[in-house]
């Protein structure tokens, strides 16, 4: 993994930089000793770190312009930065970039329960959305198991999801407006407290962007209210692949569960010793459907998915009796990541997503890589629609384990790919995937999408290095730059 060469001309500015932002925002808010900058080394990828050349923390869309505009006039680097929970890289640090962190823009600013939305600023954390309208029963569907730390900014950027992304979708999904700044200072505002917004999709092109172009300074949700009856279902089966196979059966009936979450026997053991959430421990893989709505649909519905289930094989079944072990049985899920961690020194957790009804191949295929690679792999899938998140295991300490991890790893993509898939469903491409980008677009495709990067940043300053495995100069892709206004060469006559 390589990142863009610091530049001697930037890290030349370093003095100059600092005295300007400490004129802007005050010293507190700009880090610019060694110790201090350890902190933002890295994200949720660690076994990369970079310290940046110095961080700051605006606490005001004016600020963030400020800054930015100070940047572009410099030709500096900028990599936005939320709660640091990016598991691609995409918020790792440039050696002679600044580190734009935003985690002072932590206010809900309204709750309009009229128009079920909110207003908030991007380092709010995804849970406190919910807890705050939660007295309006209300809440913010998206759940991204690091909901009680990643925050909105975050999500917006890498598009999160979530263990309910199934039925109530992923971020996109779920906002409807926000207000980002460019890299020259321009405040842009779009889409609002309505249903839709006109014109161009624009939110959808800034939701998932992963900071190349823009920086996100305030969200507006979409609130939903809370079903009537929400019950869990605990499905366990003795083969990984009758699971796989249970997933495409519950999907091909037309039900679709609130969520459909898978894992198996490694995860599950893990989970269970970590939170006591009631898992079975003799089943090879577990299955958790959550239906809600209605009461007399989600009982139909409960009915519905068990009788599939046990024609699938399922050896054990488990219907939750009440809110507090319904949250049990979740608990056990979004506490997956960290438990793996009790019988691993470290693990890579991976995102792809393929169609549903290849899951059990899939599944084969990681195995084989198991055997292959030498590492053990835990499996944890928004199965319903096909988002996979293996975990590898492995020692960093250990001579050429983490080459072997990344290289299993890749693996697993390239494989989702080829299944008709892709090589995210949420994380991100940072620069975890950035080098397998063309196993999944030709060089057109890149072209293309480097073409609407070079639109919003044409100096490429936001956060280069992610996203695009080589990276081009927007005169290589024939950028026309449009001052003021003012197009060059205006005696010409254009068609």
């Amino acid at each position: 993994m390589r990142m863009p060469a610091p530049e001697a001309a930037a890290l030349a500015q370093r003095d100059e930089l600092i005295a300007e932002f400490r004129a802007l925002l005050g010293r507190d808010a700009v880090i610019a000793d060694q110790t201090g900058l350890e902190v933002y080394e890295n994200d949720g990828l660690t076994a990369y770190a970079q310290k940046p050349m110095v961080a700051v923390l605006p606490a005001t869309t004016d600020e963030v312009a400020g800054v930015l505009k100070i940047c572009a006039r410099r030709g500096i680097r900028v990599v936005p930065r939320g709660a640091g929970t990016s598991l691609s890289g995409g918020a790792l640090p440039l050696a002679d970039g600044v580190l734009l962190g935003l985690g002072r823009f932590n206010r809900i600013l309204d709750v309009d329960v009229a128009n079920r939305c909110a207003v908030v600023q991007p380092g709010v954390p995804n849970l406190a959305i919910t807890t705050a309208v939660a007295a309006h029963g209300l809440y913010y569907a998206p759940d991204p198991s690091s909901q009680i730390a990643c925050s909105i900014g975050g999500n917006v950027a890498e598009n999160a999801g979530g263990v309910h992304c199934l039925k109530y979708g992923v971020t996109t999904n779920n906002i409807l407006g926000l207000e980002i700044v460019l890299i020259d200072g321009t405040v842009v505002r779009l889409g609002g407290r309505h249903m839709d917004a006109g014109g161009y999709d624009l939110m959808g092109v800034l939701t998932g962007s992963e900071g190349l172009l823009g920086v996100v300074t305030e969200v507006t949700v979409r609130l939903l209210p809370r079903p009537e009856t929400v019950r869990a279902l605990l499905m366990g089966f003795p083969q990984v692949a009758d699971a796989g196979a249970c997933v495409a059966e519950i999907i091909g009936a037309g039900i679709v569960p609130a969520g459909l979450e898978m894992m198996d026997r490694d995860a599950i053991h893990a989970a269970e010793a970590f939170c006591d959430a009631g898992y079975p421990l003799d089943v090879e893989a577990l299955l958790i459907a959550e239906l809600d709505g209605p009461g007399p649909e989600v009982e139909a519905l409960i009915a519905r998915v068990a009788a599939i289930a046990r024609a699938a094989g399922a050896t054990s079944l488990r219907e939750s009796r009440d809110e507090a072990e319904r949250q049990r049985f979740w608990a056990g899920r979004k506490a997956a990541f960290p438990a793996v961690g009790r019988i691993s020194p470290d693990y890579y957790c991976m995102d792809g997503t393929i169609p549903r009804g290849r899951l059990p191949e899939m599944l084969g295929i990681i195995s084989g890589l198991t055997r292959e690679y030498g590492l053990r792999c835990a499996n944890v899938f928004h199965a319903g629609d096909g988002n996979l998140h293996p975990l590898i295991l492995y020692d960093a300490n250990a001579p050429g384990e983490l080459e072997r991890a990344e290289a299993f790893g890749a693996e697993i993509l390239k494989a989702c790919v080829r299944l008709g898939g892709v090589l995210t469903g949420e994380h991100g491409v940072g620069i975890e995937k950035r080098d397998l980008m063309s196993e999944m677009f030709t060089e057109t495709d890149l072209a293309h999408q480097q073409r609407l990067k070079c639109a919003f940043d044409p100096d490429g300053l936001l956060n280069p290095g992610k996203v695009f495995p080589t990276l081009h100069r927007c005169a290589e892709l024939g950028r026309m730059h449009v001052h003021h206004g003012q197009l060059p060469h205006a005696h010409l006559p254009r068609f």
